[in-house]
């Protein structure tokens, strides 16, 4: 980088006019490179709120430059700040700073004539910027976070085996080669953890990216200010660092929000946070300041800046009526206590004989809670069904490029696709929905492996068996599963399996089932003959897992002549033949349409004597 750059251009807020400036060619004291505001640039008057704590270095400039004269009520522009002079700064974000007044990634802010932004002129990634924990309060025996991290404003990676002299942003490989040969007598799992720290530290990270530590119970939170610097330190545990502006305000353990504690437990030297990096920005602020650094940065009059989005609560709706009534259940606070069982609990079974409609309930519901059929994913299990089915596995495909050979590559299965969807960023107050129908048909502990841990413990993560990540079910995903209980296979349901779920009963017995035939009836303006014949029948039924549903009748092919007597000879008989299999029961006689017609008629004649 020279002074042969083209000037560079940051537009103020609200379509405001543009400031000037360009790169010097000398890096600051702590290895950012230089910036310099051309005298008569514009700058906004007021400052946000969040200004001091969260950019102490920056805040502490303007404050000096507005008091000594050199940021001043600019005649040119009516209602800014003028430079009235050049100004040094340490680095492109520091200046676009010191004229907003607020944080800002500078890099992505300065543009060109032509619109190209700083960091792809200077060859930098163009991605969005990323959130990162770097673990410093234990290396090598000492505290680096109070000892060097935050006195001299860096960041740093041990490194003390890695050669001097490596490369400008190398890649996986040549760092795999690299730690094999320094790092020889490392086990395997300490020399690939080790190959993704440094490949994130020194090629992955940038300019302006957020960074966190830990110390003494409190978490520390910085921006990125300059490139990875390689050194021979003294004591050998900071060989590679970053330069960085640590904010003034920590942050007590207590005070995190869950999600982003969840990621602070995972247990790597470097770890990805940008999925919580709208909590990190979040952080120690009110929504009225979060809502002034938005309009400060943001070019879109009322976008909703994410760590807002990030802090709305997860809710499921209020079930009413018109719910109620579209789905004939006999009271909305029946569904109500649905509602609360999901929101305590996370996963529920709703439990009983076939044709009861539970994995039409459990669809319906999953709908209105989620808001929508885009947040549910429906599974059926079968006894072959397993974990890498249900998770993830390594399932053959074909060769992309030849189309012939086949290849085995790690796929993932409906659960981790979901939960993948559910922990995206801004989607973690949106309910996501997994159904899983015939549950109990599975080898459930085969099927759900160490998620099983998962689904009682939220806020922890595991490590996965086959990928290797830190995995965590996101609290904005919901489990209902269908079960079946006149399949014996109920009885495979453990104890592990009944602690983490809610059971929710479907019986023709109780309501809401007992009455919804009838209320479908009166509600379609059909005669009510179907709902006192299957009253009738199951009447008849001493084992209450074996009563039949009202969904075998209000299929539509009833309605066609002769839809009755067929639905109850193939669908209805069979099944109570099933379960009188061996007992030489007159089926026909006993549950036959002919025998309950005539039961009725002969009630209906009692009561009118």
């Amino acid at each position: 980088m020279t002074d042969a750059y083209p000037e560079l251009y940051l537009r103020l807020p609200r379509n405001g006019p543009e400031a000037r400036g360009r790169l010097l060619g000398e890096k600051g004291a702590r290895g950012s490179q230089k910036f310099v505001i051309v005298a008569g640039s514009p700058a906004q008057v007021e400052e946000v709120a969040s200004f001091r704590a969260r950019k102490p270095t920056s805040y502490r400039t303007r404050r000096q430059l507005v008091a000594e004269g050199a940021l001043r009520r600019s005649e040119r522009w009516q209602g800014y700040l003028e430079a009235a002079r050049d100004i040094e700064c340490t680095s492109p974000t520091a200046a676009a700073e010191i004229l907003r007044g607020c944080s800002v990634n500078g890099w992505g802010e300065w543009k060109s004539a032509d619109g190209q932004p700083l960091a792809r002129l200077d060859h930098l990634s163009t991605a969005p910027n990323r959130a990162w924990l770097i673990r410093g309060s234990h290396v090598l025996g000492v505290d680096l976070v109070q000892r060097l991290w935050i006195a001299e404003g860096l960041v740093s990676v041990a490194a003390s085996r890695l050669r001097q002299g490596v490369e400008e942003n190398p890649d996986r490989e040549l760092l795999r080669t690299l730690v094999e040969e320094d790092y020889e007598s490392a086990t395997y799992n300490t020399k690939r953890e080790l190959v993704e720290a440094l490949h994130t530290f020194l090629t992955r990270m940038k300019p302006d990216d957020t960074v966190c530590t830990l110390s003494d119970g409190q978490l520390y939170v910085g921006k990125v200010t300059g490139a990875a610097e390689q050194i021979v330190s003294e004591d050998g545990r900071s060989n590679l660092r970053r330069p960085v502006d640590w904010q003034a305000t920590r942050h007590t353990w207590e005070e995190l929000p869950e999600e982003l504690r969840q990621k602070l437990k995972v247990q790597h030297d470097v770890v990805d946070l940008t999925a919580v990096q709208a909590l990190i920005d979040g952080l120690g602020l009110t929504d009225d300041q979060l809502a002034d650094e938005a309009e400060a940065t943001v070019s879109s009059p009322g976008a909703e800046p994410p760590a807002l989005t990030a802090r709305r609560p997860l809710e499921l709706p209020e079930p009413d009526q018109s719910l109620a009534d579209r789905l004939h259940v006999h009271t909305t606070s029946w569904l109500s206590e649905v509602r609360d069982l999901l929101r305590d609990d996370k996963q529920l079974v709703f439990y009983g004989p076939p044709g009861t409609g539970k994995t039409h309930l459990a669809l319906e519901l999953a709908k209105f809670f989620g808001g929508g059929p885009e947040q549910v994913k429906l599974v059926q299990f079968h006894p072959s069904y397993s974990y890498e089915d249900f998770f993830e596995g390594y399932r053959p495909r074909e060769d992309a490029k030849t189309q012939q050979g086949v290849a085995f590559r790690l796929t993932a299965g409906p659960l981790r696709e979901l939960a993948d969807r559910a922990g995206e960023e801004g989607n973690r107050h949106v309910p996501h929905f997994l159904i899983i129908d015939e549950i109990n048909r599975a080898n459930l502990a085969k099927v759900f492996g160490e998620l099983y841990f998962l689904l009682e413990y939220r806020s922890e993560s595991l490590r996965l068996t086959y990928s290797g990540d830190d995995f965590s079910l996101p609290d904005n995903l919901f489990v209902i599963g269908t079960m079946n209980t006149a399949d014996r296979s109920i009885a495979l349901v453990d104890a592990a399996m009944r602690r983490r779920f809610a059971f929710v009963e479907l019986s023709p017995r109780t309501e809401p089932t007992r009455g919804l035939l009838r209320r479908w009836l009166k509600g379609q303006g059909k005669e009510p003959e179907r709902a006192d014949l299957l009253d009738e029948l199951n009447s008849r039924i001493d084992d209450a897992d074996f009563r039949i549903g009202p969904a075998y009748l209000m299929k539509p092919g009833v309605d066609r002549e002769g839809g009755l007597e067929r639905t109850w000879q193939t669908k209805i008989l069979p099944l109570l033949e099933e379960h009188h299999y061996g007992e030489g029961a007159d089926i026909e006689k006993r549950y036959g349409l002919t025998s309950l017609r005539a039961a009725l008629a002969a009630r209906e004649d009692e009561s009118r004597a």
